[in-house]
């Protein structure tokens, strides 16, 4: 097999969220998650609750540092020799910190892949604009950086999910798998902020959708047996008097319950590992509703490191790779939207708050 390019590249750049790991670095987390929000340091302790039953410490970084192990590995294996750096938006290892590493070792240009899959402001361009503040104060020496596209579609993330799935309905009750429905679940977002997603309007619904679609249509297909599912939503946080997207899990696993459904799988379809909205939201509030219910419910794998999901971003990198120099390549999805797009369009995903700067989209 001839070793894939991935000139011009020099290096690729994990983007991800963060999350504390010490007891202590918990509100200051939530006050850099939630600053410009105005939002009372009373209700952050409040939030700061779910982190501190898991002794004040975030999954996410350990999943991080467990997913760059893995696109170590797969690159490895491809002969492909760059570094793999990896910034959080909002905790240490920050990402203004690691740019400057970055300009440091003289990387000049890198690929970016952020841990989220979808189109919104808080999905996609608050990432970018992130990019963008991490950068400014190098100047001329800040690497050129360019986003992966999104892969809510890519087989690298379906099939992960699938086989999830597939673990679950073996963990449910005897005489329960065949009836079981799936409720596929992701991160409330406004629907004034859904509305703005992508470049025509309600991307992240859209993609979502598109997503569920896919993953149940094979799990049909793998079991023999279709499925009644719904896409669902947890972690809202804003005021009520702002509509976000509904139904929130809770309320969606009560209807089932109240219309006598067999059992559950809970899908976290909008997320790419096991983090605080998956174990706390769904392990803990939500399998604790089901139960109260008397509803058969297990919650089915994210794809973390699955080697299938490192693999996705490898290839994410030999295509752009490969898009740059000119070349012409087939991308892979799946699903009815198609491939999306190398480089967010104008007005994409608008800033809730008004105009910010931003990288990798043609409106940088």
């Amino acid at each position: 097999m001839e070793r894939p390019d991935v000139n011009p590249y020099d290096a690729l750049l994990l983007v991800s969220f963060g999350g504390p790991e010490r007891p202590e670095d918990v509100v200051p987390f939530l006050e850099n998650v939630t600053r410009g929000r105005g939002i009372p340091r009373e209700r952050l302790e409040e939030v700061g609750q779910h982190y501190y039953q898991f002794g004040g410490r975030s999954p996410i970084n350990d999943l991080n540092r467990d997913l760059l192990a893995a696109i170590e590995v797969t690159l490895a294996e491809a002969e492909i020799d760059i570094p793999v750096y990896w910034g959080n938006r909002n905790w240490d290892p920050y990402l203004v910190d690691v740019l400057a590493q970055m300009a440091a070792d003289g990387i000049t240009r890198a690929a970016c892949f952020a841990t989220s899959a979808y189109s919104s402001w808080s999905s996609c361009r608050q990432y970018r604009e992130n990019l963008f503040d991490a950068t400014a104060p190098l100047g001329d020496a800040a690497p050129r950086l360019d986003k992966l596209r999104h892969y809510f579609n890519h087989p690298g993330f379906i099939a992960p999910v699938v086989d999830g799935i597939l673990e679950a309905l073996d963990r449910l009750p005897d005489g329960v798998a065949d009836q079981a429905e799936l409720v596929f679940v992701t991160h409330s977002i406004p629907v004034a902020m859904n509305q703005a997603s992508g470049a025509d309007g309600e991307a992240y619904l859209t993609q979502h959708l598109d997503a569920v679609a896919e993953v149940a249509g094979q799990v049909a297909e793998r079991t023999g047996v279709t499925r009644a599912h719904d896409l669902v939503f947890c972690s809202r946080s804003g005021p009520p008097s702002v509509p976000w997207l509904e139904p929130d899990v809770n309320d969606h696993l009560t209807a089932l319950a109240e219309r006598g459904a067999a059992g559950v799988v809970l899908t976290p379809i909008g997320f790419v590992s096991d983090h605080m909205e998956v174990v706390y939201d769904l392990d803990t509030e939500a399998l604790a509703t089901a139960s109260a219910l008397g509803l058969p419910a297990v919650r089915s794998a994210t794809p973390q490191a699955d080697p299938r999901f490192a693999a996705m971003i490898r290839d994410l990198l030999v295509e752009r790779a490969s898009v740059e120099r000119g070349e012409s390549v087939q991308r892979v999805s799946l699903g009815s939207i198609g491939p999306m797009w190398d480089i967010c369009p104008v007005g994409c995903c608008a800033n809730p708050r008004g105009p910010r700067p931003a990288l990798c989209g043609l409106d940088s």
